[in-house]
C-alpha cells in the first residue's frame, strides 16, 4: 500500500524552506545604516534569505566562530544591539555612550569592543553577562574601529581625527602606546599569528604595515583612492583593502606586502569579510546598496547582491 504524503499549504512550505535555509552556514550579515536593517546573505547561493530589523542606524557588527550571538552598534540610540542568531532577531540592548561605531569580538568570544566616537573611548562588554565592564580612553578623536589581535593581547583603535593607531593592552585595560600612521586611519586587520597589522589611512590612500612586537611601521603601501576597509584571508596570505573613491579592492600578497591585483566592485566600497574557507570576499558597497562578492582564487567579482540602503560592513558566521 502506498503512503500518501500530505502537501503543505504554500505559507507553511515557505516557512519550512526558510527555516531549512537558515540552518545552513555560513551566512554574511550586512548592516544597512539607512534602512535600519541587517541583510542575511546565504554565501552558497549569494542571495538574501532574511532581513532583520535592527534599530535606527546599524553600523559596526561582530560575532565569533563559536558564538550564537551577533553584536551590532546602533548609532542614534547609543546602543549595542544583541541579535540571537537562532531566533534571527534583536533580543537585548546594551548602553555604550554617544555615537558608537565599529565593533569587534575577541578570538575566544568572551569580549566585545565598541568604538564610541563622542567619548573618545573603547567600550568593553562581557559577552557572558551582556554588561559593559570598562570604558578605555584613547588619544584619537572620533574612534571608528576597535580590533582585537588574534592572540588576545591587544586592541588596536583607529579614529577619524587622528594620525596614529592607539594600542590598548587588554590585560591592563588601558592605552599603552600609539603608532604614527597617515591621516584618518580607518580599517585594521591582523595576520592570524598576530605578527603584523594592516591599517588603511583614507586621506593618504595608503596602507601601513605594523610590526606588532616592535609596535612600529615597517612598510607603507600606496593603495587606491581613499583606502579604508581591511579584511584578512584566514590563511594570512592575502589582505584586502577597499578603495572608496576608486570603487575597487586592492589585493596584498603578505609574503612581500605588495599589491598584486585590483578588482572593480560597487560604488563606495567600505568594510568587508572573508568566508571561513577563504574562497569568497564580501564587500559592502555603500552607494550601490549592494554587496560585491569576489572569488579570491581568481581575484574576479562574481556578482553584486542587492541589500538595504547604505550597507556599512559585513560579518560572516
Amino acid at each position: 500500500m502506498k503512503m500518501r504524503i500530505p502537501l503543505l499549504p504554500a505559507a507553511a512550505l515557505a516557512l519550512a524552506l526558510a527555516c531549512q535555509t537558515l540552518s545552513a552556514a555560513p551566512f554574511a550579515y550586512v548592516p544597512n545604516e539607512e534602512s535600519g536593517t541587517i541583510s542575511v546573505i546565504d554565501t552558497q547561493s549569494d542571495t538574501v534569505v532574511k532581513t532583520i530589523k535592527a534599530g535606527k542606524k546599524p553600523r559596526g557588527i561582530a560575532t565569533g566562530k563559536a558564538s550564537s550571538t551577533l553584536y551590532v552598534s546602533d548609532q542614534p540610540n547609543n546602543a549595542l544591539l544583541v541579535v540571537d542568531l537562532e531566533q534571527q532577531k534583536v533580543v537585548d540592548s546594551i548602553d555604550l555612550g554617544e555615537s558608537p561605531e565599529g565593533v569587534g569580538m575577541s578570538a575566544d568570544g568572551q569580549l566585545v569592543a565598541a568604538a564610541v566616537e563622542l567619548t573618545n573611548s573603547i567600550a568593553l562588554i562581557d559577552t557572558a553577562t551582556k554588561k559593559r565592564i570598562a570604558n578605555i580612553k584613547v588619544e584619537g578623536k572620533n574612534p571608528e574601529h576597535a580590533v582585537f589581535s588574534p592572540d588576545g593581547k591587544w586592541i588596536y583603535s583607529s579614529a577619524e581625527e587622528a594620525t596614529q593607531v592607539d594600542i590598548i593592552d587588554l590585560g591592563q585595560r588601558k592605552e599603552v602606546a600609539s603608532v604614527p600612521v597617515g591621516r584618518r586611519p580607518r580599517g585594521i586587520g591582523f595576520l592570524p599569528d598576530s605578527s603584523k597589522a594592516y591599517v588603511a589611512c583614507e586621506l593618504d590612500s595608503t596602507i601601513y604595515v605594523i610590526d606588532v612586537t616592535k609596535q612600529a611601521v615597517i612598510k607603507s603601501i600606496k593603495g587606491g583612492s581613499f583606502s579604508n576597509g581591511v579584511a584578512v584571508r584566514p590563511d594570512g596570505k592575502r589582505v584586502y583593502i577597499s578603495n572608496g573613491k576608486d570603487a575597487t579592492v586592492s589585493v596584498i600578497d603578505t609574503s612581500n606586502d605588495e599589491i598584486i591585483a585590483t578588482i572593480p566592485v560597487g560604488k563606495r566600497p567600505w568594510n568587508m569579510a572573508v568566508t571561513p574557507d577563504g574562497k569568497k570576499l564580501y564587500v559592502a558597497a555603500g552607494r550601490s546598496n549592494a554587496v560585491s562578492v569576489i572569488d579570491t582564487d581568481t581575484n574576479q567579482k562574481i556578482t553584486d547582491v542587492p541589500v538595504g540602503e547604505r550597507p556599512w560592513g559585513v560579518v560572516i558566521h
